[in-house]
């Protein structure tokens, strides 16, 4: 069973940082790229960020380019999202996903406020 378990969210000032984790089982971690999804309350869901098997090749969404780094460790089947000068809009449940969307975690959330 393909689990991805999110962790690493929570409330943060403006300005704040944060790492976010996304541990995965059941599935061969280095063979698969990854993508990271939120949805901001009331709206649809976003796309932020993809990352190949390898972890050498990164994709953001404009919102986020030059603030949030996607890095993937396949020796612990781990993806991570650094988030750094974090904006309330930045507000949201953020969600990993194998790279064809077909298993999701359960989103973790983070709420930027002062």
């Amino acid at each position: 069973e393909v689990q991805l378990v999110e962790s690493g969210g929570g409330l943060v000032q403006p300005g704040g940082s944060l790492r976010l984790s996304c541990a995965a089982s059941g599935l061969t971690f280095s063979s698969s790229a990854m993508t990271l999804v939120r949805q901001a309350p009331g709206k649809g869901l976003e796309w932020v960020s993809n990352i190949n098997s390898g972890g050498g090749l990164t994709s953001y969404a404009d919102s986020v380019k030059g603030r949030f780094t996607i890095s993937k460790d396949n020796a612990k089947n781990t993806l991570y999202l650094q988030m750094i000068s974090l904006k309330p809009e930045d507000t949201a449940v953020y969600f990993c996903a194998t790279g064809l969307y077909d298993y999701w975690g359960q989103g973790t959330q983070v709420t930027v406020s002062s």
